[in-house]
């Protein structure tokens, strides 16, 4: 019996240390607006693609308290072979606490 108990209590902790995740993200400060930005694109591609947040470039970050807020920029065609920012849309935000960089929320306007 000692010898199941014994089995059963390492193929726990094995299971438990094997569960953790290396690749988790580091908390820590975010000093300034390149940083908050970098964040919010680490966070933002696994759910929305890669693809779709670069279309989403430039982001912008402002600061206001201890909170980071990140957006991107629409871009929509201009009816003539361009481009404008002026459409209807929506993008990327993400609201990110500056003291450890912890996502307070991130979602995507439609």
């Amino acid at each position: 019996m000692r010898i199941h108990s014994l089995l059963s209590s390492v193929l726990l902790l094995t299971t438990v240390a094997l569960c953790q995740s290396t690749t988790r993200p580091k908390h820590a400060p975010v000093f300034d607006s390149e940083a908050a930005i970098a964040r919010a694109e680490a966070v933002l591609i696994p759910v929305y693609g890669k693809k779709h947040i670069e279309s989403e470039r430039p982001f912008t970050a402002t600061l206001k308290g201890d909170v980071w807020t990140v957006w991107g920029t629409l871009h929509c065609p201009d009816g003539k072979g361009g481009v404008t920012t002026v459409c209807v849309g929506g993008v990327a935000i993400v609201k990110i606490d500056k003291r450890n960089g912890r996502i307070l929320h991130m979602g995507h306007g439609m």
